[in-house]
């Protein structure tokens, strides 16, 4: 099936060397058959010629407001009606920065602002522009407004150096966007908590008790989830990591005691929900509410369990899928099985510190995954990110099938 065959698709082109390649992504657009219009800025003329683009796309290039020989209007807003997508590729830090900030002063900025179909920008430009927290905030409005980010691709730059900032080469954005137009939203519907990162249980003002999690494996569920088309809720502890996905719902809840009250408050809202966060299990009895001085005498901190979220949950099930997550040092098939059992779960994933490249803060992870009636399916290791569809496809076979 020709995912593309027939889409209108508008391709802003802005100035950056790596235009070159919006010639090739162009011409694969027309290749799948989609009906393709190419906007340029004035800057974008100085990289690749509207004759090439023109040629390409079998359109003329739009660059002004209107065209200066007989004064003919381009109507931003019939383009945005006209598109099925606006794929800007390469965008550059200054149009990111204008389009996160409504600045609209040429014709691809104004088609922006009109635009009803989805966007997808392609970011292009060097790792320390890239990398800058400006460029990363504009990133992350754009992201918040609904915006389909393509994640640029490291390696060698035009300037020398070597990073993160490249241009995603033309054959992955159009397998983005065949993927996009492609999805069924096989769970349009349907309401799913996922909890992510590691918990801070504060001892004073200056010194807490965390773990290692870095909130990849959660956040990376979470957004395949979403792209399935379920409505998350994400409720987020300690991590660094950036949410893409601009439909989840954050709920920050730092402690294992913020985190026990959100989940409960959403769970009887949702119809699954996948416990990822990495809980302490144990919390000081008392918190300083100043910085504890060192003195010479040795120091011993009081600590109490905290409250069992999943067992909680457990209890609280009804017609609910609820899935849990074990990361193990020792005996880890027979932890799992107990804590599946104990905490009235569906299925558990198993992860085991063992496992080179597995575990915390890997990009990476293997996984087994272990049902009620004690079937498993083991996973070799592979990106946190191909895990998640593993994950996200467990979830929406018991879903649909309970």
């Amino acid at each position: 099936m020709e995912v593309l065959n027939g889409k209108n698709i508008v391709v802003g082109i802005t100035g950056s060397i790596a235009a070159y390649k919006a010639a090739i992504l162009v011409r694969l657009l027309t290749c799948e058959k989609a009906n393709v219009k190419v906007i340029m800025t004035p800057l974008a003329k100085q990289f690749i010629t509207p004759l090439t683009m023109a040629t390409l796309s079998k359109n003329p290039i739009l660059v002004d407001f209107f065209n200066p020989e007989n004064g003919e209007w381009n109507s931003h807003v019939s383009l945005g009606e006209w598109a099925d997508a606006y794929l800007i590729a390469p965008a550059t830090a200054n149009t990111i920065g204008k389009m996160a900030g409504g600045i609209a002063d040429n014709l691809l900025l104004t088609t922006y602002l009109s635009a009803k179909c989805p966007v997808f920008v392609s970011p292009a430009m060097d790792l320390d522009m890239f990398a800058h927290p400006t460029t990363q905030n504009n990133i992350s409005r754009l992201i918040s407004y609904g915006n389909h980010i393509i994640e640029p691709e490291s390696g060698e730059l035009a300037s020398g150096l070597i990073g993160k900032g490249r241009m995603a080469e033309p054959a992955t954005i159009v397998e983005y966007l065949k993927k996009y137009f492609s999805s069924k939203f096989t769970l349009e519907g349907k309401k799913i908590m996922v909890t992510a990162g590691g918990t801070i249980e504060p001892i004073d003002p200056v010194r807490y008790i965390s773990n290692y999690s870095s909130g990849k494996m959660g956040i990376a569920l979470a957004e395949e989830l979403a792209d399935r088309g379920a409505d998350v809720t994400l409720i987020k502890a300690s991590t660094s990591v950036p949410v893409k996905n601009g439909r989840i719902k954050i709920v920050d809840a730092v402690s294992a005691e913020k985190m026990y009250v959100a989940s409960v408050n959403e769970f009887s809202k949702t119809d699954a929900a996948v416990m990822c966060a990495a809980v302490a299990d144990y919390t000081p009895t008392a918190i300083s509410n100043s910085k504890i001085k060192k003195n010479e005498n040795e120091w011993s901190l009081s600590l109490k369990r905290t409250k069992d979220i999943a067992a909680e949950l457990g209890k609280m099930k009804n017609n609910q899928l609820l899935v849990g997550f074990a990361l193990e040092t020792n005996d880890e098939e027979t932890n799992a099985l107990k804590k599946l059992k104990e905490k009235n779960l569906d299925f558990i994933v198993l992860n085991s510190l063992n496992d080179e490249g597995a575990g915390f803060g890997h990009d990476t992870n293997k996984i087994k995954i272990i049902y009620r009636d004690g079937t498993s399916v083991e996973y070799p290791l592979n990106t946190k990110k191909n895990l998640s569809k593993d994950i996200a496809d467990a979830v929406e076979r018991n879903l649909l099938n309970s």
